[in-house]
């Protein structure tokens, strides 16, 4: 069997962790050519599949339109395309499920085949910053951001994100609060290794192909950004004065949370915001205990209010009149 994932970030990360033997898999298809290999299998333009002989290809982006057009230039056959991310625009973009049926366990090919549900569009807005691609990865924490951001006005401080990745969410934030300094924390080479000793290998791999300097590039008004590249805290030596309007904390891991947690909420202004991504994530719930041990020290619940988006974020938000 010849077997082919397109995509070498946290999809095709997911997809390994959730079953898919990577020795199954001939090569992972990246469109931006950076080579290499992926959880030890060889990295190759899409181009290398043209007038080729496969079975399937699994396309575990997100960047399911562009891929697509892609592929029927090469020409791909379409039915050998097994879309992960699907049913955005209320339509099976897969034509057949039978090539995949002949390749991947029952069990995981059912998992694939949910579909998602729509999500319309909110009926207070009118104009935004935000772009279809921006969304199309979970809308539901792009808008939920884009409210949150809104409600910022008169709150002082800069914005932060810890846990960077490949910077999709620091692009919303920086174009979400143009006026406001961006603080982007991470260590652009992967976690820690001794923090990531019992970690799911794709997640690991995935968060390892990053780039500080292609973060920058995607933003819009890069001149308000500031990388501070290495790991937290000591990357924040220095800045200990700041104050924060909104925090995007994405660690992921539990230690490197609390530490987020530790160092951040403090320096919440009254009326901001910090959303704790994965909060409600099973696959990482090292976020969720970080949570609870910061509530430990502080002998008190923070107020927070969880977000029905993709891998369950929680807002926490300082009140204005209240110092906790």
């Amino acid at each position: 069997m010849k077997v082919y994932v397109w995509g070498t970030g946290c999809g095709a990360g997911d997809l390994i962790d959730r079953g898919l033997d990577p020795s199954e898999i001939s090569a992972f298809l990246d469109g931006e050519g950076r080579g290499g290999s992926f959880l030890g299998r060889p990295v190759i333009g899409p181009e290398a599949l043209q007038g080729a002989d496969f079975d399937l290809v699994l396309v575990a982006s997100r960047q399911a339109e562009a891929i697509a057009a892609k592929a029927e230039e090469l020409g791909l056959p379409r039915e050998k395309l097994l879309f992960l991310k699907n049913n955005w625009t209320l339509k099976d973009r897969n034509l057949s499920y039978e090539a995949a049926a002949r390749v991947l366990p029952r069990e995981l090919l059912e998992e694939l085949r949910r579909p998602e549900l729509p999500m319309r569009e909110p009926l207070w807005l009118e104009q935004s910053p935000l772009t279809a691609r921006d969304l199309e990865n979970d809308c539901v924490r792009l808008r939920s951001l884009e409210a949150i951001c809104r409600r910022l006005s008169g709150v002082p401080g800069d914005a932060a994100e810890l846990g960077v990745y490949r910077g999709g969410f620091a692009r919303c934030i920086n174009a979400l609060l143009p006026e406001r300094q961006l603080w982007l924390f991470d260590s652009f080479s992967g976690f820690d290794e001794e923090e990531v000793r019992h970690q799911a290998a794709g997640l690991v791999e995935a968060h390892r192909l990053t780039d500080g300097e292609k973060v920058l590039s995607l933003l819009p008004h890069p001149e308000r950004a500031v990388i501070r590249k290495g790991f937290f805290p000591e990357t924040a030596a220095g800045l200990e004065k700041l104050r924060f309007a909104l925090v995007s904390l994405d660690a992921d891991l539990e230690a490197s949370t609390l530490e987020g947690l530790r160092w951040f909420w403090p320096r919440l202004s009254p009326g901001g915001a910090l959303l704790l991504h994965d909060w409600a994530n099973p696959r990482l719930p090292g976020v969720a205990r970080a949570l609870e041990r910061y509530e430990a020290e502080l002998g008190k619940a923070l107020p927070g209010v969880p977000l029905c988006d993709v891998c369950g974020t929680l807002v926490l938000t300082k009140p204005r009149d209240l110092d906790l």
